[in-house]
């Protein structure tokens, strides 16, 4: 019959005691563990949280307007519906509507001569493409946002720039009775 060993103090499994030095370290070294570990994941969970709670509060203000927002389109809004704004723009106005069939963006803005040539450039067309008196934004769109075209209030000229589905089409009114600070309205509608 073998008796079972019996613990020495050079094996490996006895340990010299922890001075409290080393216990302290230890203890700190796992508290930074636990806080690096749970704390910086739950401040981005909080961080995320409010942010996606600002960003649905927005697009519920965008949603529930009913008119021209007095402040500029986000680029993606001006990229996909073709409408450049040229820079230094004032007076800059927007507001779009959705359903299943067709999209529309319907933008205002005042800007300059060249900013006018500028921007129809940019959607494709040209000042030569403007029929005098001619107010190329029908009834209904100028009913939605409530501009008013009338002959004796404005000298008018517009143009509509049609293009092929998917890209959008734009009705283009400009106001030239200041024609060095010449007022802009657009409807650009696209068919997803």
């Amino acid at each position: 019959m073998t008796l079972p060993r019996q613990s020495t103090a050079t094996d490996e499994s006895v340990r010299p005691p922890e001075n409290h030095r080393h216990m302290v370290l230890r203890r700190w070294l796992t508290a930074i563990t636990i806080v690096l570990l749970v704390g910086i994941p739950a401040g981005y969970l909080v961080i995320s949280a409010e942010q996606s709670r600002d960003s649905g509060r927005d697009k519920e203000s965008e949603s529930s307007a009913t008119g021209l927002r007095n402040t500029w389109p986000s680029q993606m809004k001006r990229r996909i519906f073709e409408v450049p704004i040229p820079e230094k723009s004032t007076q800059v106005a927007y507001y779009e509507t959705s359903n299943w069939k067709t999209s529309r963006l319907y933008v205002q803005f005042r800007t300059t001569s060249a900013g006018l040539d500028q921007f129809l450039k940019g959607v494709g067309t040209s000042r030569a493409q403007l029929d005098d008196g001619k107010v190329s934004i029908g009834a209904r769109d100028a009913e939605t946002v409530a501009w008013r075209f009338g002959a004796s209030e404005g000298e008018w000229a517009g143009t509509s720039h049609t293009q092929k589905d998917p890209r959008p089409s734009q009705d283009i009114t400009v106001d030239l009775t200041d024609t060095s600070r010449p007022m802009v309205f657009v409807v650009s509608t696209a068919t997803p």
